[in-house]
């Protein structure tokens, strides 16, 4: 029996932070499905997950706790093949680590993704995003802040940890504003910035001051920005947006759903796919191409550049004398019959 612990602890510490270059992020999302499967796995097998090895992992067991996260848990399908993603990915750690368990991790590989719904990613609209960008109060230093985090957010397109990591030494407010960001896989992409965005970012470096850390964004005891401190500031100004936008009103808005609208209203400025996913980071086109399907316009203009069928107009022709009598009586007497039943029989006001 091959012990788990020091296995999956050289995985999650060692080979997904330094040797594969994973984010925090990632590293955290890979800890908590393993923290599910050894907790289920222990509960199922009568022990302490500190006590599991590798063999306990085989194949009816991991098929078990994909059930189980879906079934008692109320887990998605995607969801679902995050978990499995996990799994396999630590199957391949183990393949020249663990030889002998070659046949089982053969096995946990061939365990498929499930299918599942693919519906319209929601997005925030132009109007929408108008009226968050303005709910800050720019006479506060936290106003100011919120406005420019929120701006580029929306404007680069960028993902939660891409805007909390973004460097002041990258931001460059001269002529031609860009900033440099370090988005998934380690790609660093630079970014051009409208000249609102740049303006909005000049306003907040006028105020920020002389902090110890060297992120862009920092909270009110100049520590670096989190995901949780940005979400609470989306969620207060979208709040605050719902009282004169309708659309917001009794709406969950994610930060993601700004890199959502920047995407669209790239397509439909520049409907090019291939310069939407350069600009969001996606190293696979196909990520973008979920952009198309929100976007009616590329639709449109497919529905009027087919010319539809001629088809010729008939009229309803009865089968039988009896039908054809039948119809006959429930016709709408003629206009001039009306006229003349009318003149006959007037009628009078009192």
């Amino acid at each position: 029996m091959t012990k788990l612990a020091p296995l999956i602890t050289g995985f999650l510490r060692d080979y997904m932070p330094r040797q594969r270059g994973y984010s925090p992020q990632s590293c955290e999302t890979y800890a908590f499905s393993f923290k599910l499967l050894f907790n289920f796995a222990a509960s199922r097998l009568g022990t302490r997950p500190s006590l599991l090895a590798i063999e306990d992992l085989d194949a009816p067991m991991i098929v078990a706790f994909l059930a189980h996260i879906e079934q008692d848990r109320g887990n998605s399908a995607s969801t679902r093949n995050v978990r499995l993603a996990a799994i396999k990915a630590f199957m391949r750690y183990l393949e020249h680590r663990v030889p002998s368990a070659l046949e089982q991790i053969g096995r946990v590989h061939a365990i498929p993704t499930k299918r599942h719904d693919q519906k319209l990613i929601r997005h925030l609209t132009m109007e929408e995003v108008r009226a968050i960008l303005n709910g800050p109060d720019l006479t506060t230093r936290s106003g100011i802040r919120d406005r420019a985090m929120m701006h580029l957010c929306f404007a680069g397109g960028l993902r939660v940890s891409e805007l909390i990591g973004v460097l002041t030494a990258s931001l460059s407010l001269r002529h031609g504003a860009s900033v440099t960001v370090l988005g998934k896989g380690r790609k660093e992409r630079c970014l051009p910035l409208w000249k609102e965005t740049a303006r909005d970012l000049r306003a907040w470096l006028s105020v920020r001051g002389a902090v110890r850390v060297p992120e862009l964004f920092v909270n009110a005891q100049g520590d670096p920005m989190t995901r949780a401190g940005f979400e609470y500031v989306l969620d207060k100004y979208v709040v605050k947006a719902a009282e004169s936008c309708v659309s917001l009103r009794d709406r969950r808005v994610s930060p993601h759903q700004l890199r959502h609208g920047c995407a669209v209203v790239m397509l439909q400025a520049t409907r090019d796919i291939r310069k939407v996913a350069l600009w969001l980071g996606h190293a696979d086109i196909r990520t973008t191409e979920v952009y198309l399907r929100m976007d009616p316009s590329e639709k449109l203009e497919a529905v009027e550049a087919v010319v539809p069928p001629e088809l010729r107009r008939g009229r309803f022709k009865a089968p039988d004398a009896l039908i054809a009598s039948l119809l006959s009586d429930l016709e709408i007497p003629a206009y001039s019959e009306r006229v003349r039943s009318r003149a006959e029989f007037p009628t009078y006001t009192v």
